[in-house]
């Protein structure tokens, strides 16, 4: 499950519950399309609510860092939760898209 906002320049995308093979699925095409549309200066992936990511949201958050970078926007995350931020450390995903 997923929601986003824009606000004060920052298109926000919070992601809950679980990152894995089955939910990253449908969400590559929806995040890229929301990415696309415009209206703000930098991207926030908010995963304060997500207890678990896989390789396979590694690979989701990889996709669309292409998809941002070819748009000159830059990525951030911000709260994961100690299982979301181990995966992420061990990924090093924070050399391009910084914890905040």
């Amino acid at each position: 499950m997923f929601s986003y906002e824009i606000s004060k320049g920052v298109l926000k995308i919070k992601i809950k519950g679980e990152l894995d093979h089955s939910s990253a699925a449908p969400l590559k095409g929806r995040l890229d399309d929301i990415i696309r549309l415009g209206g703000y200066d930098m991207i926030v992936f908010d995963f304060s609510e997500l207890q678990f990511m896989d390789s396979t949201g590694i690979g989701l958050l990889l996709g669309r860092y292409k998809t941002a970078k070819s748009i000159s926007k830059p990525i951030a995350i911000l709260k994961p939760a100690p299982p979301v931020d181990k995966v992420l450390k061990v990924s090093g995903i924070y050399s391009i898209m910084p914890k905040i």
